[in-house]
């Protein structure tokens, strides 16, 4: 059975706010294409940079940016097979927008740089 997002095109107001929040709002999505922006991107690296999502939000995480193509599954024909995500160019346009909510996250926090990821 298909699991439909409820809010994917919800957008009655034709907000560009909403439709942001609807490809990459919610706890985990930015912090995930963070992540693979750094080059945490296979699945096991993920969950040991995130260790509060838990398995099944990480795999649902990742089918529903894959699907919006924002980042790519690149499996490599080795044995066991190696699975990797990368971001795709539409998935960086992303990283100028998170960026600045590390920014101002820093700021408020009263920090000055982050421990990588």
């Amino acid at each position: 059975m298909e699991n439909k997002r409820k809010n994917k095109d919800f957008n009655p107001n034709n907000c560009p706010v909403t439709h942001f929040y609807n490809k990459a709002g919610g706890k985990w999505k930015t912090v995930i294409l963070y992540g693979v922006s750094k080059q945490v991107n296979r699945f096991s690296m993920l969950q040991k940079a995130i260790p509060t999502i838990s398995k099944q939000m990480l795999v649902n995480q990742l089918r529903e940016l894959e699907e919006d193509r924002i980042i790519e599954k690149i499996t490599y024909a080795e044995i066991p097979p190696r699975v990797e995500y990368k971001l795709t160019e539409y998935g960086e346009s992303f990283l100028p927008i998170i960026m600045v909510i590390q920014d101002w996250g820093l700021k408020d926090m009263g920090l000055q740089s982050i421990e990588k990821l």
